[in-house]
């Protein structure tokens, strides 16, 4: 036997069908447990704010931090305000807002400072500007033009 017929039967069985099972095996469990670990590690593992959680001592400034919460839209979960969402980046915006009300700024200069950084969708409240002026006129007319369509449309069935 030579050398080369021994190295070709060492080959062939190595790229044998059993050969390949523990290593898809392996594979597939490892991305099994990766797919369930990602969702862990997704949390963090910091204490929270220590106002996100917390009222102020004033009920007049906490009155009005809790007003401005109703009013900012968590950035993470997008359909709740800072004030109900439980995500961390909202306890930490509420965190923000009540420092910033609890030194004496006023709300809307807070306000303000948040749409400055995140932009104007932060707020539920968005400017009427004349760059906006479309979307809040686009409703209006697409129901102009449908009352239009169906006064036709009736008008041709009464005719026929």
């Amino acid at each position: 036997m030579t050398l080369h017929s021994s190295f070709m039967r060492r080959r062939e069985s190595s790229f044998s069908v059993l050969g390949w099972i523990p290593a898809v095996a392996g594979m597939t469990i490892m991305a099994i447990s990766l797919f369930f670990a990602a969702p862990a590690l997704a949390d963090s593992s910091l204490p929270p704010s220590y106002w996100a959680n917390r009222q102020l001592p004033d009920p007049a400034q906490e009155a009005k931090a809790k007003a401005l919460m109703e009013e900012l839209r968590c950035l993470v979960c997008q359909g709740q305000s800072i004030a109900d969402s439980d995500a961390e980046l909202a306890g930490d915006m509420r965190d923000l807002v009540r420092r910033r009300i609890a030194a004496g700024e006023k709300p809307a200069a807070v306000r303000a400072w948040l749409v400055e950084r995140y932009g104007d969708w932060v707020s539920y409240r968005p400017p009427s500007e004349p760059m906006t002026w479309p979307l809040w006129g686009a409703p209006l007319l697409l129901l102009a033009i449908g009352a239009v369509l169906a006064s036709r449309r009736i008008a041709r069935r009464r005719q026929s």
